[in-house]
């Protein structure tokens, strides 16, 4: 699935991924490939990104908002 993390200021990740989790208002979650389209509001904390290849990252937010449709994920982030 193809996974993009935006914030106002710049496009901090965009790339193909297998697994990412995310900060919920209600814990973390994560988002598979296939997973049933959702919009989510996303809590200050960090957010986990398994590529294809195995290689994690780890992106720190401020807060913001998660949709997945499509395989797409799209994430607007508070730096």
């Amino acid at each position: 699935m193809n996974l993009e993390i935006v914030t106002p200021d710049e496009k901090i990740f965009e790339g193909e991924v297998k697994h990412v989790q995310l900060p919920g208002k209600e814990g973390l979650f994560g988002i598979l490939n296939n997973h049933a389209p959702i919009v989510s509001t996303l809590v200050k904390g960090r957010v986990k990104v398994e590529a294809i290849d195995g290689d994690i990252q780890y992106f720190e937010i401020g807060g913001g908002v998660v949709e997945m449709n499509n395989n797409k994920v799209v994430v607007l982030a508070e730096k």
